[in-house]
């Protein structure tokens, strides 16, 4: 340190000014660059995820009225001929789906899926719910294959 002292004072007094001035300018370059255009690209990119987490909110919204709607509006509930077991049965096999377990819960009726693609579980879902099944919980999570998935749990009612 000493030595930077030194040669700094055997510089003339010009030379002394304009090192100090390009020493300012380093560090105001350093602090604008390294802290200050940082800070302000994350706070545009957050601004713009909470946008757009506002959209999808809103929109979520929209749809949960417009299902909610939907449902109210329905003309005659159908009703589920036969026991909700055998429905089950009878139309997972339709769908490509094998069911790894069943178990009667009251008037409920829990399954289990180990592997099965996610569009013909979505296709019997919306099948199941056509003749007059509820479903009251699903619980799913990705299998190993592309498209699969497990379902963990799934609760149907008449």
């Amino acid at each position: 340190m000493d030595k930077l002292k030194q040669k700094f004072a055997a510089l003339t007094e010009r030379e002394q000014r304009l090192v100090m001035l390009s020493a300012i300018v380093v560090v105001v370059g350093l602090f604008y660059w390294g802290v200050w255009a940082p800070l302000n690209q994350g706070i545009a990119q957050q601004t713009k995820q909470l946008g757009n987490n506002k959209a999808l909110l809103s929109w979520v919204e929209e749809q949960a009225a417009r299902a909610t709607f939907l449902r109210s509006s329905q003309t005659g509930k159908r009703s589920l001929n036969g026991s909700l077991q055998q429905a089950v049965t009878s139309s997972s096999n339709q769908f490509s789906l094998f069911i790894s377990r069943m178990q009667p819960q009251g008037e409920d009726l829990q399954v289990w899926i180990d592997e099965a693609a996610f569009n013909n579980l979505v296709a019997w879902l919306d099948h199941l719910e056509s003749r007059g099944v509820n479903i009251d919980q699903l619980d799913v999570t990705e299998a190993d294959a592309s498209g699969m998935i497990k379902v963990r749990r799934l609760v149907l009612s008449k």
